[in-house]
């Protein structure tokens, strides 16, 4: 069995490591990758939103599955290409088809889903470079602080929280007009705040049947005490602490069940993962933001609790079989904590030799590359170390154990994850 993992983060590596453990022993195929997924599959070098070389990459490499990791590509149509595709059509595609990922690819169009199908969000109203002014006056009608959200696609980066008016038009305006986003900001949603503690939800679907994922819970501010800039995410936890059996069910009942007969009542073509970021305020669940795929950092724990033959599953999902299978989810809790190159999520130099990669510990990389023979960090957030315990606590410093391990120059991790539980 040949499988291509499209992306070249530590959710990739992650999945990586979890499908060399299959029973079905299949050859993996990665692009473009990382030096992580080189020791566990073949590198492949190409852009993964470049739909024809990925076609060329399926067929000339046998490929039996596409896994499609980062959203850009399933925005981009991948699946649909591949669907499309005169030769290539019988590959599953473990991704949402174009129309589906606006889920992800435009928030006002999953804030009006959400609306549609009475999923409880934060209120909200949209506005574009015609509608400043509107928007402007908007703002000056709702409370502090004030959420405005990039439409598009902007790499964690478009969502501003803003605790001054006077802040909160200029930020609109340089959004609007300025076009600080690019084309991701040509449109611009602006929420009211919801107060309380966020946690992550992973629903796998067929387009028929789903299963649910272990819950967990992401720390996304490159500060102590969840302060300073908005990263790609920090570290993350699983299980959820204050998600008890009755909190479940309020999401179950409120949200998975409503969003899963959405998208059929939508007839949106949707095969994958439903990245469901939640809020609790007070003892009620709310909708933060659709994903369309895995998260990251939230995979490097959340897949090690999955004790299921995980290219099993996988096509299970492609063949519409998902109805067959119960997932078996470990009473371990897993924490992992990401290492970052100094000076992100602003600018940052790469090139940093990495040394202490060849221990026990797990180790899931990201933002590495191998260059002669040595392992240099290669992006922002550069490698999640994840370790296991009876409860989040234990997990923690296992993953901090694993972590102290690790060093290259500029190395920064939070310190603090699990403060908040």
């Amino acid at each position: 069995m040949n499988i291509l993992i499209l992306g070249n983060g530590g959710r990739e590596h992650t999945f990586c490591w979890k499908l060399s453990q299959s029973a079905q022993k299949p050859n993996l195929f990665i692009a473009p990758g990382n030096a992580g997924t080189a020791q566990l599959g073949t590198n492949i070098d190409i852009n993964p939103t470049d739909l024809e070389a990925v076609a060329t990459a399926v067929s000339s490499h046998a490929i039996d599955l596409i896994l499609v990791g980062p959203e850009a590509p399933l925005v981009a149509g991948v699946h649909d290409h591949i669907a499309n595709h005169p030769t290539l059509s019988h590959v599953p595609v473990i991704g949402p088809k174009e129309e589906a990922a606006q889920l992800e690819g435009s928030k006002a169009y999953a804030k009006a889903f959400m609306e549609r199908h009475n999923i409880p969000t934060a209120p909200y109203k949209q506005f574009d470079a015609q509608s400043l002014n509107d928007g402007l006056a908007y703002l000056e009608t709702i409370p502090a602080p004030y959420v405005l959200k990039a439409d598009g696609l902007a790499a964690g980066k478009g969502v501003l929280i803003i605790h001054e008016l006077e802040e909160a038009k200029t930020a609109l305006i340089d959004m609007l007009a300025n076009k600080k986003f690019g084309a991701a900001s040509e449109q611009v949603v602006i929420e009211g705040f919801l107060d309380g503690i966020e946690l992550s939800c992973f629903v796998l679907t067929d387009g028929e049947s789903h299963v649910t994922f272990p819950f967990a819970k992401d720390y996304k501010r490159i500060g102590e005490g969840d302060t300073g800039l908005n990263t790609g995410g920090m570290g993350a936890v699983s299980p959820v602490p204050f998600n008890d059996a009755f909190f479940k069910q309020k999401i179950q009942d409120r949200i998975i069940t409503p969003t899963m007969q959405g998208l059929k009542k939508d007839q949106l073509d949707f095969v994958g993962f439903v990245f469901i970021g939640l809020i609790r305020v007070g003892d009620d669940p709310f909708v933060i933001e659709y994903n369309v795929r895995m998260g990251d950092p939230e995979t490097q724990v959340v897949l090690p609790r999955i004790q299921n033959d995980m290219a099993a599953l996988l096509l299970a999902t492609g063949e519409k079989r998902l109805h067959e299978v119960t997932l078996q989810i470990s009473d371990q809790a897993a924490a992992t904590v990401v290492g970052v190159a100094g000076g992100y999520p602003e600018a940052y130099e790469k090139g940093k030799a990495i040394s202490g990669l060849t221990g026990d510990g797990l180790i899931f990389q990201a933002g590495a590359a191998q260059v002669d023979n040595q392992i240099v960090t290669n992006g922002g957030r550069v490698l999640a170390a994840t370790g296991f315990g009876a409860d989040v606590q234990e997990a923690l410093t296992a993953a901090y154990s694993n972590l102290s391990n690790i060093s290259f120059e500029g190395m920064y991790f939070r310190k603090d994850l699990g403060f908040d539980l």
